[in-house]
């Protein structure tokens, strides 16, 4: 099979994602109201996780195929998506550890024992010997740092999806839409532990925006679009966008609007289709989601400017996926702990999101240059790789799959 050529797009918007998740990681900052999140229901999570179902079709999906089964097993073709989920779930355990001593570090220098109690911290700090041990099994997750797990969960599953969705895309798409109804009907979820409460991605219910995206990578890796482009629904789903945005912004929209789901609520219609709700993935944040993404795969000038200059620095981002994320984790943890010590001065407000932007750049320059050194010394330095390497290599190179 002739080797493709990387779709800038992938690439672009997952930096984007990133970048906008680290804004958003930095409550009260004045550049979140450029955000996605406050034009629409969704938000860049939304974006990244069908980037990453995107990614992970066009990515995993040649291993999974009939003639590689036939030709080296089934085994080759999961053995690398688990992987992934691994190094994920390891990289969430390191955050984790990261995070707690951060905050323990700042409350003790900034004389600030309520830091203590953020995003879930409280009871590791009051509790350690009954809540540590719920940590590398999942059960008790830090705020922020609570978005891999969902990963680690779907990757698990990620082959079968694989499996069905290259036989019969239509029978995976209807499954996944009954678990996410399924799961938001009757509130099932993973729960934490010793704790209580549930996951805050509940990935029975996210798991199907992850699945569209999967299904979207199947097809590019065919040349094919999931939907066929359409005037109609490219009208529709642009008046959507519009009518969101006057819903969230317009009092006399959004009043009348609230009030309708209120009245569909008080009939008997489900909590996630007349709720905003994030752990559920409610309905109008699906929606949003799923229109802002098709508007924006009809537009030429998306792919322009993904191609451009002007865009590298989102690739670059892009392309390192998971060390940006994790290194842009810890960096605006560690700022909140900044703005919270100093008491909101307004400056570092205006200047560490751009200041932080640029250490994520940096960081994905630096890891662009290792991959670049690696690749310059593996004819010399290590051994030929295997078929199936070679295979998974150039997988991995065509889909603008997540970093390894």
């Amino acid at each position: 099979m002739p080797r493709r050529r990387r779709d800038a797009r992938i690439d672009a918007f997952r930096g984007l994602a990133l970048a906008m998740i680290f804004i958003n990681h930095m409550p009260g900052n004045p550049y979140e109201k450029y955000t996605i999140g406050n034009w629409g229901f969704s938000d860049a999570a939304e974006g990244f996780f069908i980037m990453s179902g995107i990614a992970a079709g066009v990515a995993y999906a040649r291993g999974l195929e009939v003639t590689q089964r036939v030709r080296a097993g089934l085994w080759p073709g999961v053995a690398p998506i688990w992987r992934r989920a691994w190094t994920l779930y390891l990289v969430h355990l390191f955050l984790t550890v990261c995070v707690i001593a951060i905050f323990g570090v700042a409350a003790a220098a900034f004389g600030k024992p309520d830091l203590l109690q953020m995003h879930n911290l409280g009871a590791v700090f009051e509790r350690p010997g009954d809540v540590l041990f719920a940590i590398p099994l999942l059960g008790h997750q830090i705020g922020y740092v609570n978005i891999l797990p969902v990963y680690c969960v779907l990757l698990l599953f990620t082959p079968a999806a694989i499996l069905i969705g290259l036989r019969r895309p239509m029978l995976l798409l209807g499954l996944a839409l009954a678990l996410w109804f399924a799961a938001g009907w009757w509130r099932v979820s993973f729960s934490n532990f010793p704790e209580g409460g549930v996951w805050f991605f509940n990935p029975l219910s996210w798991q199907l925006i992850f699945v569209i995206g999967l299904l979207i990578g199947l097809r590019l890796r065919r040349g094919e679009r999931l939907v066929p482009r359409s005037q109609w629904l490219f009208g529709l789903a642009s008046a959507f966008l519009v009518f969101v945005v006057a819903w969230k912004h317009m009092p006399e929209v959004t009043a009348f609007m609230n009030h309708q789901m209120w009245r569909l609520a008080e009939a008997g219609a489900p909590f996630h289709v007349v709720s905003h709700e994030k752990s559920y993935l409610a309905l109008p944040r699906l929606l949003h989601s799923l229109a802002l993404v098709y508007v924006l795969s009809c537009l030429p000038i998306v792919v322009r400017f993904s191609e451009s200059r002007a865009a590298a620095p989102l690739r670059l981002m892009g392309q390192h996926g998971l060390v940006v994320f994790a290194t842009g984790t810890l960096i605006s943890l560690g700022f909140q702990t900044l703005i919270h010590g100093f008491g909101q001065t307004p400056w570092l407000g205006w200047i560490l999101p751009p200041a932080g932007l640029a250490m994520l750049l940096a960081t994905a320059w630096v890891a662009q240059w290792r991959r670049q050194q690696e690749g310059g010394l593996l004819p010399s330095r290590m051994p030929p790789l295997s078929p199936f390497a070679r295979r998974e290599r150039v997988g991995f190179a065509e889909a603008g799959a997540p970093d390894r």
